[in-house]
């Protein structure tokens, strides 16, 4: 995918991208963040993404930056996907939202981008206790996908 996203830094391990955010509400600092999952087989990766708090460090998932931004964030976020599967290759990597609208959110972004997304990755979305192919118009409870190589 060929989509307007910001420059970020990553970590020596691949597992952190930190960017900032640049709009009305001033420069934010962002960080997606992999985490393994223990004993999952085959090896998945949570996806985790927020705004990050320059004095504790942590990072806020339920902030609403309002930067007006969101497109590029979120292309960004998708590649950083692209970057941690260019090196964690045949791993899987899971995600929802903190709150049922920025799952919504990140459904609809997928059903937008779906046929590219489908160029370079499997994708299924996860509904009553079980990950199906992914479809649009379904009220997934979070999403997982893998590199296709």
């Amino acid at each position: 995918m060929n989509l307007e996203h910001y420059q970020y830094q990553t970590s020596a391990d691949f597992l952190e991208y930190e960017f900032e955010s640049t709009g009305p509400k001033g420069t934010v600092i962002k960080l997606v963040r992999f985490e393994k999952i223990p004993n999952r087989i085959p090896t998945t990766y949570n996806l985790g993404f927020g705004d990050l708090d320059p004095i504790t460090g942590m990072v806020n998932d339920l902030v609403e930056t309002n930067n007006d931004d969101r497109d590029i964030v979120l292309a960004t976020v998708v590649s950083t996907i692209i970057s941690f599967t260019n090196i964690y290759k045949d791993c899987l990597i899971y995600s929802e939202g903190s709150t049922l609208s920025r799952t919504r959110l990140y459904r609809i972004c997928i059903t937008k981008y779906i046929d590219e997304i489908n160029q370079d990755f499997e994708v299924w979305g996860f509904i009553d206790n079980q990950f199906v192919v992914f479809q649009p118009n379904v009220n997934y409870e979070g999403f997982l996908v893998k590199r296709k190589y």
